[in-house]
């Protein structure tokens, strides 16, 4: 390699890294400008960067793969919604479209064009997740996405720098919280803003009056850098299924995956039928959280954009529960979506040399409390009037060399929203939150722990909670001989159990508890190391009893001394 050519690399490399920071800069904007906790505290949320052919280049550190590769999808429609040679300085466009945006009316995406002397040179486009949207608010209720909320074509939220005021009105006369949905939407305009503003700068910096040379270099090479991966595995077939909990009957979740060369085609074929309520998914959804299955363990450290994602195929079959068609209700998709992961994983774990983890909760146990029966709409009830989105999380499954992490959100990547918050905007108190003992599953390595929570309602009033929470009926399998994670639970203090799917009214001076499920184990528990065992027994993630019972019979006496030394 001549002078000339290093140099041109490291200034490659180095405007890469500017991109990076750029969309990362758009994302923490939003983070920072956003209404909602789940946006905010959470991260639930994407931000990218794509050429004008509508082909994703970079997307912020920050994001969830649900919302990042379904936004990947979702650029293209807003292009051929709105030409690019249509395309003005100071527009910007949005959605929630569900099958062509992030798969539920929740979500908005926002698309601006990026200029630069007047020559339109990139888009950039975020998505966040709103508080409410109208309907019957945000559970798995409905009958059909029309009952769900707001839906919003592809309009302009700003045309040439002057916003839509009727849009903004509609979105504000749908929602039960105007001020925050305005609030929510005008964030993500804001934060594409700043994108465009970093990437002007970045281009005036390198003398750049197109990306173009810039898009078609990262994209190609991480294109060919994914493929490279495929190919060192062997060519087949690969099948595996999952059942989960589903809405008033069980859902079977089917995959063959095919590496064939350079390519791996996933088909949900043989998966169930469409539920009759709001757990539907989205095809841009499936794939989204199906593709990011593969690349959790193919090519992790190559760069996510449309070049990597491009050699992995997804498919499902048209009005099945992950192709569903409009109207279908899905406000719910994630609780589904998110357990794809695993089923892929279930088919990695045959090819030799792939080694995934166990399965873990998978799904976010988001919950939803609200109490809308306030003297705000004429009830005369004495309460305040909430609705907040809690987002908690159970425990993952053990990976081959390590332990399970507790209480985090995989795959979602996004974080829990703090007590704090939660207390500070609703008149809910969280009497505990904390990890679940043994709820991990037994194996070399643990499974992460799930957490046990309590919350009670400072108004002594009544409040619903809209559950959408999963693995209750059928838990986290174990892998390579792990045994299962411990399933989730939700009640009553006083006793009652709840339905894991749809509203429920907590009664005032009760209190609702919430067992979120664990990981599950990866290989036998006999192997287990005593140190870890040790340690285990010593912080109280594993009881003794427990201990006695899932372990051998060589590790029987560490949970012997522990009792001991206590």
């Amino acid at each position: 390699m001549d002078n000339q050519s290093a140099v041109a690399d490291i200034q490659t490399q180095i405007m890469w890294n500017r991109l990076i920071s750029v969309v990362e800069e758009q994302a923490q904007t939003l983070v920072r400008t956003a209404f909602s906790p789940i946006v905010r505290e959470s991260g639930d949320l994407s931000a990218g960067v794509f050429d004008i052919s509508g082909r994703m280049i970079a997307q912020a550190v920050t994001g969830t793969p649900g919302h990042v590769n379904s936004m990947a999808e979702s650029v293209r429609y807003f292009i051929e919604a709105f030409p690019v040679d249509t395309m003005r300085e100071g527009d910007v466009y949005i959605t929630n479209d569900p099958w062509k945006g992030t798969g539920h009316l929740h979500d908005m995406v926002v698309v601006t064009p990026g200029f630069l002397d007047g020559r339109l040179v990139a888009l950039f486009a975020c998505t966040s997740h709103l508080i409410d949207i109208g309907g019957i608010g945000f559970g798995p209720d409905g009958r059909d996405v029309i009952e769900e909320g707001l839906y919003i074509p592809f309009l302009r939220l700003i045309d040439r720098g002057e916003k839509n005021e009727t849009l903004i009105d509609i979105l504000r006369g749908n929602s039960r919280y105007p001020t925050e949905a305005e609030g929510d939407v005008l964030s993500l305009a804001a934060c594409n803003d700043i994108g465009v503003d970093r990437l002007i700068e970045m281009m005036r910096e390198f003398s750049l009056e197109t990306l173009d040379d810039l898009a078609e270099h990262i994209i190609e090479q991480s294109r060919k850098a994914v493929e490279a991966c495929i190919a060192d595995l062997p060519n087949g077939s690969y099948c595996a299924s999952m059942r989960v909990d589903g809405y008033g009957a069980p859902i079977d979740l089917v995959a063959t995956l095919l590496v064939a060369d350079r390519t791996i085609t996933i088909d949900f074929a043989g998966s169930s039928g469409p539920s009759p309520k709001g757990i539907n998914v989205p095809l841009t959804y499936a794939q989204a959280y199906a593709t990011y299955g593969v690349r959790v363990l193919i090519g992790s450290e190559i760069p996510n954009n449309a070049g990597s994602l491009s050699p992995i195929k997804v498919t499902a079959p048209v009005n099945s529960i992950l192709n569903a068609q409009r109207p279908a209700p899905v406000s719910s998709r994630h609780i589904i979506g998110q357990m794809l992961p695993d089923v892929v994983f279930g088919c990695l774990a045959q090819i030799p040399g792939v080694s995934p983890p166990a399965e873990g909760t998978s799904c976010l146990w988001n919950l939803i409390l609200e109490n809308h029966a306030s003297s705000a709409n004429g009830s005369g009830a004495k309460s305040s009037r909430f609705s907040v989105l809690a987002v908690q999380t159970g425990g993952a499954g053990a990976r081959p060399d390590l332990d399970g992490l507790s209480a985090t959100a995989f795959p979602s990547g996004v974080s829990g929203v703090p007590v704090e918050i939660i207390e500070t905007i609703s008149p809910l108190l969280f009497r505990c939150k904390e990890l679940r003992p043994d709820s991990g599953g037994a194996g070399a390595q643990r499974g992460g722990l799930g957490q046990r929570i309590e919350i009670v309602n400072r108004d002594n009033a009544d409040f619903d909670l809209y559950a959408a929470l999963d693995r209750i009926d059928h838990a986290p399998r174990g892998r390579a001989g792990g045994t299962d994670g411990a399933q989730g639970y939700v009640g009553l203090r006083s006793g009652r159990r709840l339905q894991g799917k749809g509203r429920q009214t907590i009664p005032a001076g009760d209190a609702l508890v919430i067992e979120t499920p664990g990981g599950a184990g990866y290989g036998p528990a006999s192997e287990r190391r005593r140190e870890a065992l040790r340690e285990d027994l010593t912080n109280g993630l594993i009881s003794a009893e427990a201990a006695e019972r899932d372990y051998a019979k060589k590790l029987q006496s560490v949970a012997r001394e522990t009792v001991e030394v206590e």
